[in-house]
């Protein structure tokens, strides 16, 4: 980047630029990068908001649409939802529970279904959206003819930057605009240029803001633009944040004149635009900030700093979680198109650098949305430019939120699920008031989704919320982490959530009377209706094996911390009454208690539900169990391939722990094709939903690495697209990172470090090997 404000001069991938006018030079250079595999690109402005360019540093996202005449720049601050605390317990659910118990017993499910709409659901039955800050827009003087445009995301620097010339020969005019989102300054950056004829001095532009919030404009001084507000009301809850945009300009030569509601800068070599944002969000029951004097801090603690530090810390920072993995595929022709084009053609063009792209974006998208110290990923990971985002942008604990961390442990980005992490402590609490409330339960309980609230309640209706998993799911990505990382005093942190969760479901699993099976009820399938349009139940088979994996992680923690030995009698007795997966007539595995799959309405729906115990979870394996591997292969034949983007992302994990890989790839190609891939390469439900994209980088990292039932598998699912390969970097449970290089589709060499000094066995193909190595010390497999 720019070595300081000052300076004209940047390098780049051996390309060096004078940005003072050689519009010439720079168009040879960016034909010379076009190829370059971490940078998302095109050759015109995002004309919607599925085209622009996403940076993020977990906290505040900008969606930059590199347009000509006007840039709009969209903001979001992770904190800035609708409404305020609230409690959605419904104080009629208690009571009414026996009853929808009976009416389940009884089999009259719709009955059950009825009361459950009339009694057990939260108020209110809705939860707070996610909502925008609004945009910042830089309106250019001069003409809308541009050539030798170029916009691109580089996913190595986390900059996103747009390029293009007005004129041509000596009275040409080359614009240049550079945008991250400072992960250590908590800043978003802004570098605008307009050079002419190799002399500074061409930048003309006004900056404004607005915003769909209750929210003004206005100046300080001529430097300083102000967007502040508050947020919305939703479905009664009062709006109860204060929230604050503050964008500062650091000019370099030329003038700036402000108005009151923008600022204009006139004959400039350049200007940096700093924006701080933040709300008066403190916590979920808290909303005491002061969002002004949050953003006065952070802008003085950039006093002094030139441009270039701003851009070297920035950079650093990011590498140092982005460069743990470096992966490829290798490349065809087809790598040197614009990424639209290259989404075009995926499907019948041979593309493996997009893959590996797509991989990589993976990464970048969840380091840039969710990082210690901000609010786990939603929906939309961090960008939305609604007050009413497509299902609020809300935390969908039913399989969605869950997706979203499914790549953070085995690339090598184990800190991104802190914020998941610290969501969960709280819903422990919200939770825990929950639990008495609607159940008379101790322990806690959340059900399908939750907000920045931490509301626990059932909503939207009992076919889709009255599901009390979503807390006991998202705990075993506490017991994941501690998997692949061995870390004891973590464990100390997690076990209380385990053991509060498992006490919930101690205090509420009923007797099922055929069989004497312990078992949630009310419950659902997530979303998937047995008859009719009617989905409550008694133990879907997916709550089941949930509870074994929080059972066993609640049982294994309280042993390895030598703590609760009776209350681990206690669990292991409950497990061992939970009911086991069944095998259907079809020779599927079933969904429900009862062999309803054949007979349910949508026999394509886009959940896998019952399909957890093969992945996310381990309990079915192709190799330990075989019988039900094949059951759950026939689920997924009889479910079909396409589906929505996340449900896609679902399948290629799936089929990548069945090991075959050619099917798993097919699934691939189904995601990364223009009904489910945006431009920009953001996941398409339709409408964008980010879990697709990280349900996506997980399977393809599956596909190249397990290591579930104690072993290391490598290349378990490589498909013949990529003959020739390497990847570094991946992470495996027991605490192990590894390296691996193929070619002519096998392997070559495997390096398997280990961290925590545990034994493992390494597995390719039909051949193991057995081995402890010291902590530090590196396992070197040769293919041969």
């Amino acid at each position: 980047m720019c070595s300081s404000f000052l300076n004209p001069l940047r390098r780049q991938r051996g390309c060096f630029f004078l940005i003072r006018g050689l519009a010439l030079l720079a168009s040879a250079c960016a034909s010379a990068v076009a190829a370059e595999p971490l940078k998302l690109w095109y050759n015109q402005p995002a004309a919607q908001w599925v085209e622009a360019l996403p940076v993020g540093n977990g906290r505040l996202g900008a969606m930059v649409f590199g347009g000509i005449h006007q840039e709009r720049i969209q903001l979001n601050e992770d904190t800035l939802w609708a409404g305020g605390p609230y409690d959605p317990a419904n104080p009629d659910a208690l009571a009414a529970l026996p009853e929808v118990r009976r009416l389940i017993e009884a089999g009259d499910y719709a009955g059950a279904q009825k009361l459950a709409a009339e009694k057990l659901m939260a108020k209110p039955m809705i939860q707070m959206p996610y909502q925008t800050v609004g945009d910042l827009m830089l309106t250019y003087s001069g003409s809308d003819n541009a050539i030798n445009y170029r916009r691109e995301l580089d996913l190595d620097t986390a900059v996103a930057t747009t390029r293009y010339d007005i004129g041509g020969g000596a009275w040409g005019v080359t614009h240049v605009r550079e945008v991250f989102a400072s992960p250590v300054d908590q800043v978003i950056v802004i570098r605008v240029s307009a050079l002419r004829g190799g002399r500074h001095g061409q930048l003309n532009v006004t900056l404004g803001a607005s915003s769909p919030q209750q929210a003004q404009t206005r100046t300080e001084g001529d430097d300083v633009l102000i967007l502040e507000g508050r947020n919305g009301d939703a479905v009664g809850i009062a709006g109860r944040l204060k929230f604050q945009a503050k964008a500062k300009v650091i000019l370099d030569g030329g003038s700036l004149r402000a108005d009151g509601q923008r600022i204009h800068i006139s004959d400039a070599r350049s200007a940096t635009i700093v924006v701080a944002a933040a709300t008066s969000f403190r916590r979920f029951d808290d909303v005491s900030g002061d969002p002004a004097a949050l953003n006065d801090a952070t802008l003085a603690a950039l006093a002094g700093k030139t441009y270039e530090q701003l851009f070297t810390a920035h950079v650093a920072e990011h590498q140092r979680l982005f460069r743990r993995v470096a992966i490829d595929f290798g490349r065809t022709a087809s790598a040197d198109l614009p990424t639209d084009e290259r989404v075009r053609r995926f499907a019948t063009e041979n593309d493996p650098a997009l893959a590996a792209l797509y991989f990589q974006y993976g990464r970048y998208l969840l380091i840039s949305s969710s990082r210690p110290g901000t609010q786990p990923a939603n929906l939309q990971g961090i960008w939305n430019d609604s007050l009413f985002p497509p299902w609020g942008g809300k935390y969908t604990i039913n399989i969605n939120t869950e997706m979203n961390y499914w790549p953070a442990e085995i690339t090598n980005l184990s800190e991104c699920v802190e914020p998941l992490f610290k969501m969960v402590e709280e819903l422990s609490h919200t939770g825990a008031k929950m639990a008495r409330d609607h159940y008379g339960a101790s322990g806690w309980v959340t059900h399908h989704n939750t907000d920045l609230w931490r509301a626990a309640g059932p909503i939207d209706g009992p076919q889709w919320g009255l599901w009390p998993m979503g807390g006991a799911w998202l705990t075993t990505h506490l017991w994941e982490h501690y998997l692949f990382n061995g870390d004891r005093e973590f464990l100390k942190r997690a076990y209380p959530l385990f053991k509060g969760a498992t006490q919930f479901f101690l205090d509420t699993l009923v007797t099922e009377p055929k069989h004497g099976w312990l078992v949630t009820s009310p419950s659902i399938s997530p979303e998937n209706a047995h008859h009719g349009e009617v989905a409550v139940v008694a133990g879907p088979v997916m709550d089941t094996q949930i509870l074994r994996d929080l059972f066993a992680a609640t049982i294994k923690s309280a042993e390895i911390l030598r703590v609760d030995a009776d209350f681990s009698a206690k669990v292991a007795a409950a497990r061992a009454k939970l009911p086991p997966d069944q095998i259907g007539a079809q020779g599927q595995l079933q969904e429900w208690l009862e062999d309803w799959d054949a007979q349910a309405p949508e026999p394509n729906h886009r959940h896998t539900s019952h399909l957890y115990a093969l992945y996310p979870s381990d309990q079915i394996d192709v190799r330990r169990t075989p019988e039900f591997a094949a059951a759950a292969r026939r689920s997924l034949e009889m479910r079909g391939d396409d589906a929505t983007g996340w449900a896609i992302g679902w399948r290629i994990n799936l089929w990548a722990r069945l090991h075959d890989a050619e099917h798993a790839f097919g699934i691939l190609k189904l995601l990364l094709r223009p009904e489910r891939t945006y431009p920009n390469l953001f996941d398409a439900h339709p409408p964008f939903q980010i879990d697709g994209n990280f349900g996506g980088t997980a399977g393809i990292a599956e596909m190249l690495l397990q290591s579930h039932g104690g072993e290391i598998q490598l290349l378990p699912a490589l498909p013949a697209a990529w003959p020739t390969g390497s990847v570094s970097g991946l992470r495996a449970r027991g605490g192990f990172e590894v390296d691996i290089a193929w070619k002519d589709g096998r392997l070559t060499e495997a390096k398997i470090k280990s961290l925590n000094g545990n034994a493992t066995r390494v597995r390719y193909g039909d051949t193991t090997r057995d081995v402890k190595l010291p902590a530090g010390e590196t396992l070197v497999w040769s293919g041969k």
